[in-house]
């Protein structure tokens, strides 16, 4: 699970904002102590940072050189400033992207995607079994000359068969590894998830792709 760290001293918005994220299946965490959030970073090394630049004590800018002297934690600016000059400013201290309060919660959980994305070196190669190609950057299967697109959960069940190649994997390990939590999630979403992505592979081609081998799970 991805884990977001918010820097944001507005206790309404944090707290609305660290829901939001909760929700989309992120680790959230937060913090008060403004002066110290590079220290923080490299203890718990979130990441992504949504940094807010009016602070107490400090701001934003300053807190982006901070961090960007020590980590490469990709970094995006929430903030009520929308002026040129501070988005100018962000892009030029090493922020990643700049997202103006009141923000679009859809474009906003968007943006952060892409930017975990981009960090993410095992989001951006090809990886290849069987001949079928799983692009980790499009989030597409490839097969002969056919291609899908897949939804966020059907790419990270593919993705978690591509890198565990052979294995049988059980239904306990996929949720647990989707949603970090099987306590909570009924198997028949992780049922519904697998299905839709073995039509999408029929329809390119390839037939039994996902064997489902009896009282173990599934493999590939």
């Amino acid at each position: 699970m991805e884990k977001i760290l918010i820097v944001e001293d507005d206790d309404t918005v944090r707290n609305e904002l660290g829901s939001l994220l909760s929700k989309n299946g992120y680790e959230v965490l937060t913090t008060e102590d403004y002066l110290n959030v590079s220290s923080l970073i490299i203890e718990k090394v979130p990441n992504l940072v949504l940094l807010d630049i009016n602070l107490p004590n400090t701001d934003g800018f300053e807190l982006c050189k901070q961090i960007r002297s020590k980590v490469k934690t990709p970094i995006i600016f929430v903030t009520s400033r929308n002026t040129d000059i501070d988005e100018l400013k962000s892009i030029t201290l090493g922020g990643d992207d700049f997202i103006t309060k009141p923000y679009n919660i859809p474009i906003l959980l968007a943006r952060i995607a892409t930017i975990l994305k981009r960090s993410d070196p095992d989001y951006n190669k090809d990886i290849v079994y069987k001949d079928v190609v799983l692009n980790t950057h499009l989030s597409t299967v490839k097969y002969m000359d056919n291609v899908t697109e897949l939804t966020k959960n059907e790419f990270r069940i593919l993705y978690y068969f591509f890198i565990n190649p052979g294995k049988v994997i059980s239904k306990d390990e996929l949720v647990e590894y989707l949603w970090n939590n099987k306590l909570y999630v009924d198997e028949n979403i992780l049922n519904v998830n697998v299905t839709r992505l073995r039509k999408k592979l029929l329809e390119i081609g390839l037939d039994n792709f996902i064997e489902t081998i009896h009282g173990r799970g599934y493999k590939i």
